[in-house]
């Protein structure tokens, strides 16, 4: 039985405590008018001149709408014409301006927000990303894993409370105490057909109905699934085992269709101007290298504290090489997302990239360099993937670049150009960093760290790669 520790439970506390402070000083730094937001912007004087603001409001390049869209966009619909024609024939031009400052002001409100919206859902993923990691694993009947399935289900422990934490937030956004869904207001809607056209499947209610079912199933599934697994400890027979591969086969269906829709509504509604059709596969490949990747640094701490001790560096090595796969498997997705979109060039769908190339460069393209290369060039070596110290390095490099991943999905269309990391941002990190620790360790100590009696539990043992 694993034994929570004081270090754990000090050091996650503090953590937590650390990061409520952060949080707290982002929403109390945040604009509350629409001046506050101007003297912020004012004031910033940030090299790389990501929170600046561009004082000439009709510059051709500039955004021309409450909600972000480009010109190039505009021109694709046939609104651009007549949209400079009204400004220039209106009486009073200070309403654009005035809109166009309201706009900065939603997106200087919204950052601490999607500060926390940002970290809730990274770790939120990586538990999600382990549960259908092992699903897959009870479903295909591994013989190599369950030695590292109560890992496992100690990780899937946070997917209730993290899902409930982002509900609390998509609520939050409903309630309309904060702008980071644009679709969620009346007003826009009703100027902008675009959103008006998926108003059907883009409402309040069902969107958030949606949202429960997609935790309620998640969840049941965990629930039953560790507890058939804890009851197979104990069991004459295998009919638990039975039980849980049944429900798991069952389960990875019913879960590859809400993961996609999830992906739809919980990032790419941000930006609801914009869709991949592959989206979901994209956000699925973060999820899962994301989750071995916390799989595989467990399974080292716990060794080093004295714990699994028949896991060996075989074991490790198959983690390794899933951390390799996937790592491939997204970069592969994300070529494919973005060369497809920038090839055909249509200025619809090209302005997501663009806003990320121009605005975000730095988060963007170091996020390819973490995601990709570097995991690459350190785990593409077999006998790299035996060492602990070189998956913990990996790991690390996949965790940053994950988040950056996430980071890049959701500011740019929730605080556009008005992005920094700091406080909140690193606030939020260290908060549900802490949640997520405290949660994790405390399910591992809810039942032993071996699964005794799963009738591949020798095999595992004696797993030689």
């Amino acid at each position: 039985m694993f034994t929570l520790t004081n270090k754990i439970r000090t050091f996650s506390i503090a953590l937590i405590v650390l990061g409520l402070l952060g949080i707290a000083y982002g929403f109390y730094s945040a604009p509350s008018t629409i001046e506050e937001a101007k003297e912020i912007v004012a004031s910033s004087h940030h090299d790389d001149g990501h929170a600046s603001i561009h004082d000439d409001h009709n510059n051709d390049d500039q955004l021309v709408s409450s909600h972000g869209l480009y010109e190039s966009e505009l021109i694709s619909r046939g609104e651009y014409d007549q949209m400079r024609s009204e400004e220039h024939n209106s009486e009073n031009s200070e309403d654009h301006e005035m809109s166009h400052d309201e706009h900065v002001f939603h997106q200087l409100a919204n950052r601490p927000w999607a500060a926390i919206y940002v970290a809730a859902f990274f770790f939120f993923m990586i538990s999600l990303g382990s549960l259908a990691f092992y699903a897959i694993q009870r479903a295909a009947q591994a013989g190599w894993s369950p030695l590292l399935f109560r890992v496992m289900e100690g990780i899937t422990g946070y997917l209730l409370p993290g899902g409930l934490i982002i509900l609390a937030i998509l609520l939050f956004s409903a309630l309309h105490f904060n702008h980071m869904f644009i679709w969620m207001d009346p007003e826009v809607v009703e100027h902008d057909e675009i959103i008006k056209n998926k108003s059907g499947y883009l409402n309040i209610p069902f969107f958030l109905a949606r949202g429960v079912f997609y935790l309620a199933g998640w969840s049941l599934y965990r629930y039953f699934s560790r507890r058939f697994s804890i009851a197979q400890d104990k069991a004459n027979d295998n009919s638990n085992h039975i039980k849980n591969f049944k429900i798991s086969a069952g389960f990875l269906a019913f879960f590859i269709v809400t993961e996609s829709m999830m992906s739809w509504d919980w990032i790419m509604s941000i930006d609801p101007h914009w869709f991949s059709t592959l989206f979901g596969w994209y956000v699925f490949a973060s999820m899962v290298v994301s989750a071995i990747t916390v799989i595989a640094l467990l399974t080292i701490f716990l060794k080093s504290m004295g714990y699994l001790e028949k896991v060996n560096h075989n074991h490790m090595h198959d983690l390794a090489k899933f951390m390799f796969g996937f790592s491939v498997f997204w970069s592969y997705l994300w070529f494919s997302q973005f060369m497809l979109i920038w090839y055909a060039n249509i200025p619809e769908e090209v302005t997501y990239f663009i806003t990320r190339l121009e605005d975000y460069q730095l988060p963007f393209l170091g996020m390819l360099v973490m995601n990709f290369i570097l995991p690459f060039l350190i785990l593409m070596n077999s006998d790299f993937k035996r060492l602990n110290w070189m998956i913990v390095t990996a790991g690390i490099i996949i965790l940053i670049g994950h988040y950056m991943d996430v980071f890049n999905m959701i500011m740019p269309s929730a605080v556009g150009d008005q992005w920094f990391f700091g406080i909140p941002e690193l606030g939020s990190v260290m908060f549900f960093a802490g949640l997520f620790l405290y949660i994790v360790f405390s399910s591992l100590t809810k039942a032993p760290l071996e699964a005794s009696g799963d009738p591949f539990n020798k095999e595992s043992e004696k797993f030689v790669y």
